[in-house]
């Protein structure tokens, strides 16, 4: 795609570590967040600040939005509205449901717009590699249209099918992404108890045949003073988007037995007082269940 204007609407931490990338690859981009102190931070990189979302309309072609939940992205797709024009690309990075999804892109299609689901896979790191894995359902002929920003910010780009199917697929990664923590928590915490130093069972699980790229950089956090101070995602971010996955599957008639356990570990994590932590902090429950101090 040639020059262009890139809209960014949510700069969390994921959000300001995208719009870095999209800045770094010489895109345009002017955004908005609620708490504008968070856009301003990003001046200092080549960020436009809007004063109004119907302002960020009115100038951007492409427009990304990442927000915590279906409602924040209703809110601000209206608020929008005022200024999106005809032939205008919305892809929303955000994990809300996939009727959710479909009901916000019936708000945006009366304008001649598209509205995308394109969820991410992946963490404030990955981006910072240039390794985020992008997701999208929708139009095809848009999302061929904006498929090069996209590979701005990572290699890894699937086109899944209709609206609502990428999120669709966002949600069957991320069940199997707590699933696959929570089986490497109990499994060091076992080595751990059987007299293996718990750096040396991370390092071993980073280097067997069961390591991935999300273990390669949440694994290490279970080791003391590893833990981030600002989560990549705390318990209930993820619960959240865990319990959305299985509610999806429960309407689908699909069983999902050891996504269901996961998600309970999640809850007893929480229960244990670390909520406020990266998940997979679920770990310290393994520990106390076999009896560690």
């Amino acid at each position: 795609m040639g020059l262009m204007t890139i809209g960014f609407v949510g700069l969390g931490s994921m959000g300001q570590g995208i719009v870095r990338r999209l800045l770094a690859a010489g895109r345009d981009v002017v955004g908005w967040n609620r708490t504008r102190a968070r856009a301003e931070e990003l001046v200092a990189d080549g960020l436009r600040v809007a004063d109004s979302l119907p302002e960020l309309a009115r100038e951007a072609d492409v427009v990304f939005s990442m927000l915590t939940n279906a409602a924040a992205v209703e809110a601000v797709v209206r608020d929008a509205l005022p200024g999106l024009a005809a032939g205008t690309t919305w892809l929303d990075l955000s994990t809300i449901a996939p009727d959710e999804s479909r009901a916000i892109a019936a708000l945006v299609e009366p304008t001649g717009g598209v509205f995308l689901d394109a969820p991410v896979s992946g963490s404030p790191a990955t981006v910072a590699a240039g390794q985020l894995s992008i997701m999208v359902g929708g139009d095809r002929a848009a999302f061929d249209a904006v498929e090069p920003v996209l590979l701005d910010l990572g290699p890894k780009v699937s086109y899944l099918g209709p609206q609502g199917s990428a999120l669709v697929m966002k949600f069957a990664i991320n069940l199997s992404l707590v699933v696959q923590g929570m089986s490497f928590c109990e499994s060091v915490a076992m080595a751990e108890k059987a007299g293996i130093e718990r750096e040396a069972a991370v390092d071993a699980v980073l280097k067997s045949v069961i390591a991935s790229p999300m273990l390669g950089y949440r694994g290490p956090m279970i080791l003391d003073g590893r833990m981030p101070e600002t989560p990549f995602a705390d318990v209930p971010l993820q619960q959240k988007d865990q319990e959305l996955g299985l509610r999806l599957a429960q309407e689908l008639g699909t069983p999902l037995p050891f996504a269901t356990l996961a998600n309970q570990f999640l809850t007893a994590t929480a229960a244990a007082g670390l909520g406020e932590q990266e998940w997979i902090a679920a770990y310290e429950v393994f520990r106390r269940l076999g009896g560690s101090s």
